[in-house]
């Protein structure tokens, strides 16, 4: 079956072809084989127990009915609110208040720099970035392969963005930022976290607060999907704290 959206942007019209959706979201399981990060405990389910009931077909229950411990930014894919380095409570809740947009893929290869570190810097974001161009930016750092879905990055200083690399993309009218790294900040960095403030302009004399702008960590976008503009539909679960685990779907432009 045939389904598409039509998408108005700018006096130019996008027909998004919906029913072959990219699924940029990471599987979350229990277990060591799965993608974590900043030495959080791994999820783990458990059934409830009450009396003679137990929430565990497995275990003889009439159903399953199990608790979910996790934590939304060291396991898998998440979407942020500014809430997230804030003393003001913003939740991701209050904060996402849309759930469509316009989106741009682009891949770029960290550069290592002379301390070691991997990182993605203003003169590449400039390179596949225009002003204007997109209000959600997708990006897809190399190498890029399916080690991702299941990487404990703990302890190992992934790479990140600059911060000023940052300052150009929000000063592009970037809004929504995905990413297939645990952060956009280096793993320690004194808790200056200048890449975070900078995307949500927090802090400092940097203008009013970006409180309805997001970022998505630990995506996993694989080559088969190309470069370019797509319909990002963003999805989250209504938790009144400042992340919540999410499903960033993409669908591909008709003729594009």
């Amino acid at each position: 079956m045939s389904l598409t959206a039509t998408l108005a942007r700018k006096g130019k019209t996008f027909i998004a072809d919906l029913s072959i959706p990219f699924d940029l979201s990471i599987p979350l399981a229990e277990g060591p084989e799965n993608v974590n990060c900043f030495w959080a405990p791994p999820m783990e389910t458990e059934p409830v127990v009450a009396g003679d009931f137990i929430g565990s077909t497995a275990k003889g229950g009439p159903v399953n009915f199990l608790n979910v411990r996790l934590n939304p930014h060291g396991n898998g894919t998440h979407t942020e609110c500014v809430g997230h380095i804030s003393k003001e409570n913003f939740t991701i809740n209050q904060c996402l208040t849309r759930f469509h947009f316009f989106a741009k893929l682009v891949t770029l290869y960290p550069l290592k720099q002379p301390d070691g570190d991997r990182v993605i810097i203003p003169e590449q974001m400039k390179e596949v970035l225009k002003p204007g161009e997109t209000e959600a930016l997708i990006l897809r750092t190399m190498p890029n392969d399916e080690q991702k879905l299941r990487t404990n990055y703990s302890g190992s200083n992934p790479p990140y963005l600059d911060h000023r690399a940052i300052e150009y993309m929000v000063d592009c009218g970037v809004e929504h930022l995905l990413l297939d790294l645990p952060s956009v900040d280096r793993e320690e960095d004194e808790g200056k976290l200048l890449s975070h403030r900078a995307f949500w302009r927090y802090g400092g004399d940097s203008g009013e607060i970006r409180k309805n702008c997001t970022i998505t960590e630990l995506i996993f976008a694989s080559d088969k999907i190309k470069d370019g503009f797509y319909l990002l539909n963003l999805q989250i679960a209504s938790f009144e704290i400042d992340v919540s685990p999410s499903k960033p779907v993409i669908y591909r432009f008709l003729d594009s």
